[in-house]
């Protein structure tokens, strides 16, 4: 992406961070949020890989192809379970912005895809990046109040948990790594 290249670092780490996590919640014994963090997984390590700054690492302009088609295929499979599990349509507007991206990217002018962006014509931003930065924006802000702390109920303790369930499978932390890649999206498509 175009942008810094500190910040550009920054967002690599924590996207990178956030895949890991997520391949260690794929050792859950919910099968739903195992089947949940494969596909944040995957977002997460392409989020980090297209971050990369243009001046440590410029890929051909194939990469970018490659990035759009196994995107596609992740925006496929999350049309598919968006069928029964209305909330994969989140995973399926987030492997259609990445689709988005890495199509901009391989069409962009400039050395192997990360030149200026100069097929805006001035204009602005295009139409379906700004439909894009509206839906992340208000995703992160919508995930955001889901992490802040609920008063409890008078009389009403914090609820056990059975067994102790491990750090994987804790939900506000599946929560905030959500989070994170929505503020990360945000990020990239303000440098697109």
């Amino acid at each position: 992406m175009h942008g810094p290249v500190q910040p550009g670092w920054l967002l690599v780490a924590l996207c990178a961070a956030t895949g890991a996590y997520c391949l260690l919640r794929m050792r859950s014994t919910v099968e739903e949020q195992r089947r949940a963090a494969g596909g944040e997984a995957l977002m997460g390590f392409g989020m980090a890989l297209m971050a990369v700054p243009a001046a440590a690492l410029a890929p051909p302009r194939w990469a970018w192809t490659g990035y759009a088609a196994v995107f596609g295929a992740a925006a496929l499979r999350a049309l598919w379970e968006a069928r029964t599990r209305p909330h994969h349509l989140h995973h399926l507007v987030g492997a259609a912005a990445m689709v988005y991206m890495a199509a901009t990217m391989a069409a962009s002018p400039g050395p192997h895809g990360h030149g200026a962006h100069e097929g805006h014509g001035g204009s602005g931003t295009p139409l379906v990046t700004g439909v894009l930065l509206l839906y992340f924006t208000g995703y992160v802000l919508w995930a955001g109040a889901r992490l802040l702390p609920v008063p409890a109920l008078a009389g009403a303790g914090a609820p056990a948990r059975a067994g102790g369930a491990g750090w994987g499978d804790r939900p506000e932390v599946a929560r905030a790594c959500r989070l994170s890649m929505g503020i990360a999206m945000v990020a990239m498509l303000l440098t697109l």
